[in-house]
């Protein structure tokens, strides 16, 4: 397996942050069960994840941002890009689309054979 704290490339970056986003949303929605779910519930973990989830947040969109711009996303990938980190763990299947159909640079596991018929 790949070194996940590797963040020499702007697809690694990204794919750290994705990740990253996605604890901290299982965090927060872990924090919000133990907030919400019992009579008499604990704030705790919610005033931890809160904001650090927060701060993560942000941090993906200029990062997505960022490697939009790094790696020529047109649009509507940026637009499916950002509007992942709304849902839960959407950050994860938008990184998983992305790498699939070659968006991720070097992260992408496109069959160049199959892209480009003279090559093979």
């Amino acid at each position: 397996m790949a070194n996940v704290f590797d963040l020499s490339t702007t697809a690694k970056r990204f794919r750290f942050i994705a990740v990253l986003e996605a604890f901290t949303w299982l965090g927060l929605l872990v924090g919000m069960a133990f907030k919400y779910i019992p009579e008499e519930g604990m704030v705790a973990g919610v005033k931890i994840f809160g904001p650090f989830h927060g701060a993560v947040f942000v941090i993906y969109i200029l990062v997505a941002l960022w490697t939009a711009k790094q790696l020529k996303w047109n649009l509507v990938t940026t637009f499916w890009a950002l509007f992942a980190s709304i849902p839960p763990f959407g950050t994860i299947v938008f990184e998983a689309w992305a790498a699939r159909t070659g968006r991720l640079a070097e992260l992408s596991k496109v069959n160049t054979a199959a892209a480009d018929p003279a090559l093979a």
